[in-house]
């Protein structure tokens, strides 16, 4: 289960995974997805930076979410895999992901596993992240283990050419690609949905959260001077591995940029730059990794402004949906943490070292029984999976 930086949905993937030799093979099942009741998403809303808030606060809200994911489980469950899961993995809630001189030293996620399993009666893997952050990893971006052993794998003269990556559009936009020598690379590029739908929240007084169809966008004009100020975001230049979030790209970040121009963009030109803002970003990373094609996933495949301009800045790098691959755009993501969290309770380490910056690999996660006593599998007793299959 995955609720993103956008937090405007709980995602719920179901699916079977199993070994098969040296390969995983997933078989997905569906996509169970629900809003978060409008007075959950105010709590939530309410402690995000750069808002102040209380531990009263945050013990409230990580009970709401804990509770609101239990029951999304509990009901993608019974509709997606007939009441017979055996696991539920949580990523929960991103509130705060703490990054000081480009060293990430914390990360809380919220949404508490004991209301998940007490909804479900199944165990939970929940804190992914922090685990790599013990080991002086990032704890982001996790994507690097799904899309290095499904979409990089067959990179260069062994695919006929092809120099992949892969491309999340959430709130965040993160990449992964193979390195020089081989060694996977991922990190977060910059906003994506983050502060465009920051701009259109202000603009509309919370009456829009998001710039649906990338009809703003679509009307209006790009602001070269505030691009450039935007472009100059000491944040871009830093090298990978790297990671960012809502800490840094919230509204008041662009009252601040805004606040440098001797003049207000109407609300379409200034949803027309953080486009751009993002496509760029995309852009120079395919060029920088010299990239052929990108598979691209997450919230933002749905706003065809963004894609737009994806497509001619990266050009002539190909775009590519994930389900070319077998999974669906929307739930890649969610599908990354079932694997994730089926990797934690064979044994296996989850996160990458060469994309997260961590000294070694991490078995990432903790685990909350469910209604029985907690039962592993045995230990995987080969050697970490070496690609993964979908089972269509």
């Amino acid at each position: 289960m995955l609720s993103g930086t956008s937090y405007d949905a709980v995602d719920a993937a179901v699916g079977e995974i199993a070994f098969a030799g040296p390969d995983l093979v997933l078989r997905p099942l569906g996509l169970h997805t629900e809003p978060y009741p409008a007075g959950l998403r105010a709590e939530l809303t309410a402690c995000l930076p750069p808002a102040a808030t209380t531990l009263e606060a945050v013990c409230r809200l990580d009970t709401g979410l804990g509770r609101f994911f239990g029951e999304v489980a509990a009901r993608a469950d019974q509709a997606l895999a007939g009441g017979h899961a055996d696991l539920v993995v949580s990523h929960g809630q991103t509130v705060y992901h703490w990054v000081a001189d480009g060293h990430a030293l914390g990360t809380l996620q919220l949404g508490g596993a004991a209301w998940i399993a007490e909804a479900t009666g199944l165990p939970v893997v929940s804190d992914l992240r922090t685990r790599d952050i013990a080991r002086g990893g990032q704890g982001a971006p996790l994507a690097a283990m799904l899309d290095s052993l499904l979409l990089l794998g067959g990179n260069g003269d062994g695919n006929g050419g092809v120099v992949r990556g892969a491309l999340n559009l959430g709130g965040i936009a993160n990449i992964t690609v193979a390195g020089p020598g081989g060694e996977v690379l991922a990190y977060d590029l910059g906003p994506a949905n983050a502060l465009i739908d920051a701009a259109v929240t202000e603009a509309t007084g919370g009456a829009e959260r998001m710039d649906t169809d990338g009809a703003r966008a679509a009307r209006g004009r790009v602001d070269r001077e505030l691009l450039a100020g935007l472009l100059a975001e000491p944040y871009y230049r830093l090298p990978p591995p790297k990671s960012t979030g809502k800490e840094l790209f919230h509204a008041a970040y662009l009252r601040d940029r805004l606040a440098e121009l001797d003049r207000r963009p109407s609300a379409d030109d200034l949803v027309a730059t953080l486009t751009e803002l993002t496509a760029e970003l995309v852009a120079a990373a395919c060029r920088t990794h010299g990239l052929s094609e990108l598979v691209v996933s997450g919230g933002g495949v749905r706003n065809p402004a963004l894609m737009d301009r994806l497509g001619a800045l990266a050009a002539p790098v190909r775009l590519v949906r994930p389900e070319k691959f077998g999974l669906p755009a929307q739930a890649k993501e969610a599908y990354l943490f079932a694997l994730l969290g089926f990797l934690t309770v064979h044994g296996l380490a989850g996160a990458i070292p060469s994309a997260t910056g961590a000294r070694s690999g991490a078995v990432l996660g903790s685990l909350t029984p469910g209604a029985g006593p907690l039962r592993l599998p045995e230990p995987h007793p080969g050697p970490p999976p070496r690609r993964l299959v979908i089972e269509r």
